[in-house]
């Protein structure tokens, strides 16, 4: 039987190994982790993004854990609406509902969709080699994959001449509120000047929210919540309600691969998500394209067939779809929060408001029309 090593069980690494072992590979997934743990805040898991899951198999399972989104649209700081996003007509157009869910609520179904023993903890991989038969740490596949995020340890050694990640520009605060959320909600995106907002009802009840701001890099704060209220103190409800009702924020800072990569593929090891494409969260899109990847890496690898061959394949599909996405997320954010300037904020929130809702619905799901390969 054909086999593969994964290095990374993120969302990226362990949909890989799904999508793998539904075509018939053996896999391993290596993580460096000692253990698997609750980690992160809330995702949106956009049409594009829950069809690939359809694809792999574990969609209803999902949608089962998760929360599909209201209708919402964008705002000021005061409240006012710039447009609006209708639900129903979303789920017309792109065929399929978004869903909001915890990070970790996913991950733990992605893990539990793996026989026992799949995923190996406690993995620091210190040796890749590439070629014909590529070994880890001495360990001998037919393919590995690479999905160990975006300060990847394997794109250094095997593509040292590809830029690092570099600085966006901008950091963010992520909460989850501490209870279930009882109060009035409304799915929003708020733009203000050098700043964003936004939440996300998770399938629990409780809501997800992050806060984000053009700063320099490392400016951070010993009481971070107190940072992200003062931040955002008197943009419109629930923004303050929703800090409140939460404890524990995160804060990072975003960097992205600024530098699109040649390739995807060197010899038989091929790079998956944020090893590949880390791209900043303005369009929603990161976890979304490393689960593409996975189907799309599945469906062209066949363990009984001409593996170089699927791997160019896997390059030409993926490569041209991701970097184009993340150059469009990174000029969202510039558009959006980027923006500090009063003239220019107010000219596009003009623009905003004098476009269609409609014509508005079909720019932000664009991204979304996506249709994966048959495993």
């Amino acid at each position: 039987m054909a086999t593969a090593i994964v290095v990374g069980a993120g969302i990226g690494g362990l949909s890989a190994a799904i999508g793998l072992r539904r075509r018939g590979w053996e896999v391993v997934v290596l993580e460096r982790a000692p253990r698997i743990t609750a980690v992160g805040a809330g995702i949106t898991l956009l049409a594009n993004g829950m069809r690939a899951l359809d694809a792999l198999g574990v969609g209803a399972a999902v949608r089962a854990q998760g929360q599909v989104e209201a209708s919402g649209g964008l705002r000021t700081p005061g409240g006012r609406w710039l447009s609006r996003v209708d639900a129903a007509a979303m789920q017309r157009v792109l065929g399929t509902s978004a869903i909001g869910i915890h990070r970790a609520t996913l991950h733990r179904v992605l893990h539990d969709a793996l026989p026992p023993g799949t995923v190996v903890t406690g993995t620091d991989v210190a040796e890749v080699v590439a070629g014909p038969q590529p070994r880890v740490d001495g360990r001998v596949a037919d393919l590995v994959v690479a999905a160990d995020g975006i300060n990847s340890a394997i794109r250094r050694r095997l593509w040292p001449d590809a830029p690092p990640p570099v600085y966006a520009g901008a950091t963010a605060w992520r909460g989850v509120t501490d209870e279930p959320w009882r109060g009035p909600l409304v799915v929003a995106i708020t733009w203000g000047p050098g700043a964003e907002f936004g939440m996300v009802p998770l399938g629990d009840g409780r809501v997800y929210w992050f806060g984000s701001v053009t700063a320099p890099p490392k400016a951070w704060r010993d009481d971070e919540m107190a940072a992200v209220r003062e931040r955002f103190a008197g943009w419109h409800e629930p923004i303050p309600a929703l800090m409140a009702a939460t404890t524990t924020v995160l804060r990072d800072d975003l960097y992205h691969l600024a530098t699109p990569l040649p390739s995807y593929v060197h010899g038989r090891v091929a790079l998956l998500g944020d090893a590949a494409h880390a791209m900043t969260p303005h369009l929603g899109q990161g976890a979304n394209q490393a689960i593409e990847d996975a189907v799309v890496l599945a469906a062209s690898c066949d363990p009984a067939g001409d593996l170089d061959s699927g791997l160019r394949a896997y390059d030409a599909q993926r490569r041209p779809r991701t970097q184009q996405v993340a150059r469009a997320a990174h000029q969202m954010g510039r558009v959006g929060q980027g923006l500090r300037n009063p003239v220019a904020v107010a000219l596009r929130n003009a623009v905003i408001r004098l476009t269609p809702d409609n014509a508005g619905l079909r720019t932000m799901s664009g991204f979304a029309k996506w249709d994966p390969p048959t495993l």
